[in-house]
């Protein structure tokens, strides 16, 4: 049975929570930090106790910063009905499932409702206070980054190809090869206009890639093998240099959000 994928959100910060049986270290914005929860992070995360104690003060700036976000329940409702949709099955088999794994219904909708919460606080705070990027500040961060932006040098495909969309579509569901013409070609990263080449590349080898239309036949091609290594020229790289300048930017950001917060934040330190 799939995985569900209960993690389909921004999840700014993921702290494991100690049950609170040791004593309190300090209040953050009236959120109390134990030592236990320090000694845990400590442990988990593999740092000294003075980065654990940041990540949970920063944890807990999060969660005063939660405080103002508001989701209504159809709206987790929906959220939940996509992510059930997504796993190809429906909210009463996802709850079956929940139940099997000794996950509450209601703990989940708990956790469906705070990841929600912080991408909709990430959305609002984060990414609408970054700016969009020139293409001559996106040029030198992939000049900066070429190492990120490799490809393969040639892809080996076995090519599909008909005049009549139905018998491709057939093929596809039959393998019938009635009314299709096939050869197998190699073709080179650098010669190929920038929309295939990114279908092509997020292809894995034994797989099909999309079907197309190439004007005067339906095409598919199915991946045999890709081979050598060159760097991708700027304009087929702009789209990842962009998800990648991006990702960036707002890591820079929330840290910048957060420490800003920290700055004034009401942190009482009692041991």
């Amino acid at each position: 049975m799939k995985k569900l994928m209960l993690l389909g959100l921004i999840v700014l910060f993921g702290i494991a929570h100690a049950k609170m049986v040791d004593g309190i270290a300090m209040i953050v914005e009236g959120e109390a930090v134990t030592t236990a929860e320090i000694r845990a992070v400590q442990q988990q995360r593999g740092v000294s106790k003075a980065k654990a104690v940041d990540m949970l003060v920063l944890d807990r700036l999060q969660k005063a910063a939660m405080k103002n976000v508001n989701l209504s329940e159809d709206e987790v409702d929906a959220k939940i009905a996509d992510i059930a949709a997504q796993n190809n099955i429906s909210v009463p088999q996802m709850q079956k499932i929940l139940k099997q794994r000794g996950t509450s219904w209601s703990k989940y909708r708990s956790t469906v409702r705070d990841a929600m919460k912080k991408e909709k606080f990430f959305k609002e705070k984060v990414i609408a206070s970054i700016p969009a990027p020139s293409d001559d500040e996106l040029k030198i961060f992939y000049k900066n980054h070429k190492k990120e932006f490799t490809i393969p040098s040639h892809i080996s495909m076995i090519e599909y190809s008909s005049e009549d969309e139905e018998a491709m579509k057939h093929f596809l569901q039959t393998q019938s090869k009635k009314g299709i013409r096939t050869r197998t070609v190699t073709k080179k990263t650098k010669e190929l206009n920038p929309a295939l080449l990114s279908m092509l590349l997020q292809t894995k080898n034994g797989e099909y890639a999309r079907p197309f239309n190439a004007g005067d036949r339906y095409v598919v091609f199915k991946i045999k093998s890709k081979r050598g290594r060159i760097n991708m020229p700027f304009e087929a790289a702009k789209p990842a240099v962009l998800r990648s300048w991006k990702q960036q930017q707002q890591s820079k950001a929330l840290k910048d959000y957060f420490e800003k917060l920290k700055t004034n934040a009401d942190i009482q330190i009692l041991r």
